[in-house]
């Protein structure tokens, strides 16, 4: 039988000991035999000897430093002197030659021997290698390189990780893997997986619950699901509208309050107090950092009951008549719980406690229907079908001043801290300048203003000297006026998106004064927006305006300046566009490219007309006059559930991370809380 050739020589060899000779068992003038554990073969005392007179070894390669780790040899000298004499001595020959061996020369000696083995050896050596050759990276590497693998793994397989023994389970739950994890999920969708996790904002900040008393029973329903709620079109079949709103033209809710003999401003009430009371986060001590690991899975359950579309949904009752307008925020400085703010036909505003579902405030002061509201930190600005606009002192229930210009009632409004639109009945918008408090008036559409938006698209262009706001809630009577200013005072690049029931939507430079672009697409009434800024773009969708506007480039092909031009602009990044969002009676929710007007995409699934929108960069939601609240995919225009709840139309909608608060005619506000 020819053997393999011999290998060439490598410079490497593993400084294991010489193999032994085994003392027999009537050789009594020698020592008994000793196990070495840092030898991969049996020693015996003679042979131990020998070896203090010997260099010591440089170095054990990591098989046989495992088995010096683990004392294996042991057990292999127990079967070892078993054995007889002769067979000892026969079998010794063969490890001490093997192990003097060069590694070459081992290699050419294991060759010769698997072709001797026959299946039986062959199995023998499978099942042997099968646990021998396992090594643990993890605790030959420096923890530093284990924990940078360990990097490239997805959560499920760090979870599973974690699952194999402690060194492994302390390296897969360290915070530096799982920050990493977080940064590449929390507030956006990942490349790889395609999932995106909530920011939670109002988890930034510590927050203790609301001390403020529960409501009565009759105030808050709880109510919960687990399981998706169908979305078939038979489920979501309604009756017809109800009477009262069958005397104006279909899908219009114009009801028109009759005025009110209480002309009050509405004084501070009982539960003033507990919205002026100090801050009780004022007196806590700093904030317990949680681990990485924590807040992811605090997020993924979150993201995993939106898909599963599990929530639960608590009832707000207090409203005599439809709740016309909302607006929420759960990350103000004070109070220390989150704030919702509601406005209704029954001519109030109410402010209640989002954690505990208690009315904190009802204010007074409209004679008709407030279609309008919106508030931060310091007011609140109402608009109402009595045709006037009012700011309030929210936290005390007070009226600061009422602004008076348009000639019929108020539905939509929008500020910031230099411009406060409104819209109205008349088909006019109404600029007014919280610098100057001038106001001027934009024409142009043919009907009704249903949503007004400001935008700022040259954010570095503001105006360095911005002064105090007129609306200044110490109680200063400044007058306003109506009659057109200087609009120097208005930011460059200020500009502000209108929806009007003649199915259009404009865009207006308040610079100029002028309609600049128009976007056409619904069939009928658009009544809401929502503008997703830059940072709220996913990128799919930035990347798509970009190549929109790439194609409808006045440049001339073929001309040199116009590839100069284009040269010039490959090395200049394309800024990301903020993307509009509409929602009209057609039944249909539109996504707008701003730069060209056209329709991105197009979201059918309502069965009537759509009353309400609103989006962040996870998803977007609407409320339809079909009672049903839907939640979409933004970038693949389906619906992923359908939310049945309300017994009219859904009037008004805001969407947070984790929850979804709406409006009805059937004089409701419903929270529904997708949190673990």
């Amino acid at each position: 039988m020819a053997l393999p050739q011999p290998q060439q020589k490598s410079n490497y060899v593993c400084d294991t000991l010489p193999a032994p000779r085994l003392a027999g068992p009537n050789d009594s003038d020698k020592p008994d035999l000793v196990v070495v554990d840092d030898d991969p073969a049996p020693v015996d005392n003679s042979t131990a000897t020998a070896a203090l007179h010997q260099p010591p070894a440089r170095k054990l390669c990591f098989r046989h430093q495992r088995m010096a780790d683990e004392g294996t040899n042991l057990k292999l000298q127990q079967s070892l002197d078993a054995l007889p004499l002769e067979d000892r001595e026969a079998i010794n020959a063969v490890w001490s030659n093997f192990s003097s061996s060069s590694h070459p020369r081992r290699a050419l000696i294991l060759q010769g021997l698997l072709t001797m083995c026959c299946f039986s050896q062959l199995s023998l050596l499978t099942e042997q290698l099968a646990h021998l050759i396992r090594i643990d990276p993890f605790a030959v590497l420096p923890r530093e390189v284990s924990l940078k693998i360990l990097g490239y793994l997805d959560a499920t397989s760090l979870c599973r990780a974690a699952q194999v023994t402690k060194r492994w389970k302390s390296l897969a739950d360290d915070n530096i893997v799982w920050q990493s994890i977080c940064e590449q999920h929390i507030g956006q969708k990942c490349h790889k997986c395609g999932w995106g996790l909530p920011i939670l904002e109002k988890k930034r900040i510590y927050r203790p619950r609301s001390r403020s008393p529960c409501p009565p029973p009759m105030q808050v329903e709880a109510s919960s699901s687990s399981s998706a709620v169908p979305s078939s079109s038979s489920a979501l079949k309604r009756s017809a509208p109800d009477s009262s709103c069958a005397t104006y033209p279909p899908n219009k809710r114009h009801r028109s309050a009759s005025p009110s003999s209480d002309e009050s401003q509405g004084e501070s009430n009982s539960y003033s107090s507990t919205l002026l009371a100090p801050d009780p986060s004022d007196f806590l001590p700093p904030s317990i950092t949680r681990p990485w690991k924590d807040v992811y899975s605090e997020r993924m359950t979150i993201e995993r009951n939106w898909r599963r579309s599990r929530y639960t949904v608590r009832t707000l009752k207090g409203h005599t008549d439809g709740v016309m307008c909302l607006q929420f925020n759960e990350t103000l400085s004070h109070p220390a719980f989150p704030v919702l703010i509601t406005g209704s036909y029954d001519r109030t505003v109410r402010v209640w406690n989002m954690e505990t579902g208690q009315e904190l405030q009802c204010m007074k002061g409209h004679t008709r229907a407030i279609r309008a509201l919106q508030f931060d930190e310091v007011k609140l600005i109402t608009g109402s079908m009595d045709c006037s606009i009012k700011v309030w002192d929210w936290r005390r229930g007070k009226c600061i001043r009422t602004l008076n210009g348009h000639s019929e009632g108020v539905v939509c409004l929008n500020f910031d801290t230099n411009v406060l639109a409104s819209g109205s009945v008349d088909s006019t918008i109404k600029v007014w300048n919280l610098r100057t408090g001038g106001a001027f008036t934009l024409r142009g559409h043919s009907d009704w203003v249903n949503a007004v938006q400001l935008w700022d698209s040259n954010p570095g262009a503001r105006n360095s000297s911005t002064g105090e706001s007129i609306f200044d809630v110490s109680g200063s009577t400044s007058p306003i006026s109506s009659t057109n200013t200087s609009s120097s005072q208005i930011d460059p690049g200020k500009m502000l998106f209108s929806a009007s029931d003649d199915g259009t939507i404009k865009l207006w430079d308040l610079n100029l004064r002028t309609c600049v672009r128009t976007f056409v697409g619904h069939g009928a009434q658009v009544q809401s927006m929502r503008l997703l800024l830059a940072n709220e773009c996913d990128e799919e969708e930035g990347k798509q305006v970009e190549e929109t506007a790439v194609a409808g480039s006045p440049n001339a092909s073929g001309s040199a300046d116009a590839e100069e031009q284009h040269q010039a602009d490959a090395f200049v990044p394309k800024r990301k566009q903020p993307i509009l969002i509409s929602g009209s009676l057609d039944n249909t929710i539109k996504l707008w490219d701003i730069e060209t007007g056209q329709a991105m995409r197009t979201y059918f699934g309502h069965i009537e007309g759509v009353w309400a929108v609103a989006s962040d960069k996870m998803r977007l939601v609407s409320g339809s006059h079909d009672r049903t609240i839907k939640v979409w995919s933004r970038d693949k225009e389906s619906c992923n559930s359908t939310l049945i709840g309300h017994e009219a139309a859904v009037s008004c909608i805001g969407l947070a991370e984790d929850k979804i608060v709406s409006g009805s005619d059937d004089c409701t506000i419903k929270i529904w809380s997708f949190a673990g």
